[in-house]
């Protein structure tokens, strides 16, 4: 939902897999100009692993990845459709599963998919500041892509590439706040996300709510992740679901006989979102009981109802985990050290800490 801030940002993950696959082109030749050996095979597989990375995403991306079906990740779902794609290619795809699941016996590879420093980010980043605007998320990724190297099947980025690997994860933790974690974007996923929670809640219920096929098989009926795994014919429906089956339905129930899911899907339309506190510490308590008592008087509903209107939850900003696929740095003198030990910066340290917010969400006329 950035596009409601950010008019610009309307490219599509389509955009995204080409760039990163690009980029995956040049790090592969940079790496063979360095003298690593690198099979025709392992890099058709690694590209085409960077290619499909995303394809598990359903419509509108992060913001319903758990409403749609509970418990299974874009990346559980990207995995699946490429072992289904690896059918139909008579297994040409299997180098390219084991990279991308992190089981094939050269790291580096899945590092270059899915790591701290891999093509995905190095896209994205630089990708989503041009259509947004926002500078702060340049980054210099064919200078960082050029100091790529390997150290015992690792890959490691030269010292002299520090200082580009430090912009890359200052970057990343300004564009979360700037834009991913914007409070007009949180306000918007959210008010996806409880829509979706309502017209599922009505459905299990028996009240009739338009959908179009694909999303009536989601909503009128609770999968498991189990379910979804075992049973083709839901990852199969899942794949034909986008962005034009959950906007169609809110502007139906726009109408619908429920106040609330209408109430929110008018909202929706008509870019009415919620208001959104964000803050290092929880929301008072007694503000939000206010909000509640004062949604319930104003909407007539109870106060689980209230919750529609009324609820707060937390935000997460990870820059660089480290332990977690560690960017290492190769020394002139040989040796390895982590980015943030390698660092003279001392504004590393905090991003390498995990910034934890809590937000408040309320209807802006519910203000007291």
């Amino acid at each position: 939902m950035t596009h409601l801030v950010y008019p610009g940002a309307l490219h599509t993950r389509f955009h995204h897999a080409l760039g990163a696959m690009y980029l995956m082109g040049m790090a592969i030749e940079t790496l063979r100009n360095k003298g690593h050996q690198i099979s025709h095979d392992e890099e058709e597989s690694v590209i085409v692993a960077i290619l499909l990375h995303d394809i598990g995403h359903g419509p509108f991306s992060h913001a319903l990845e758990d409403s749609i079906v509970k418990g299974i990740s874009h990346e559980d779902i990207s995995a699946m459709l490429m072992s289904k794609l690896n059918q139909q290619f008579n297994g040409r795809l299997t180098m390219a599963i084991e990279i991308f699941n992190g089981s094939y016996p050269r790291e580096f590879l899945h590092q270059l998919v899915s790591g701290q420093l891999d093509m995905d980010r190095m896209d994205y980043l630089n990708r989503d500041s041009f259509f947004t605007g926002v500078v702060e998320g340049v980054i210099s990724s064919d200078r960082i892509i050029k100091m790529l190297n390997l150290q015992n099947e690792q890959i490691v980025v030269e010292e002299k590439g520090i200082y580009s690997v430090e912009k890359f994860l200052i970057a990343r933790r300004l564009m979360y706040w700037q834009v991913y974690l914007h409070k007009t974007v949180i306000a918007a996923e959210q008010l996806l996300a409880k829509i979706l929670k309502r017209s599922r809640e009505l459905a299990l219920a028996g009240e009739p709510v338009f959908t179009t096929p694909a999303l009536s098989h989601f909503l009128m009926e609770p999968i498991s992740r189990e379910a979804f795994i075992n049973d083709e014919i839901h990852l199969e429906i899942f794949a034909t679901l986008d962005d034009t089956d959950i906007m169609a339905a809110i502007k139906v129930w726009a109408t619908h006989g429920d106040k609330i899911l209408a109430k929110l899907s008018h909202d929706m339309l008509y870019r009415d979102l919620y208001n959104v506190e964000i803050s290092n510490a929880a929301p008072d308590k007694d503000l939000v009981k206010k909000l509640t008592l004062k949604a319930m008087e104003k909407y007539g509903v109870t106060e689980y109802e209230a919750s529609y209107f009324v609820f707060k939850d937390t935000v997460r900003n990870d820059a660089y985990k480290p332990g977690d696929g560690n960017i290492r740095i190769l020394m002139k003198d040989g040796s390895i050290k982590d980015i943030a030990a390698a660092s003279d910066n001392s504004n590393l340290e905090a991003l390498a800490k995990t910034v934890k917010k809590y937000i408040l969400c309320y209807k802006k006329e519910l203000t007291i």
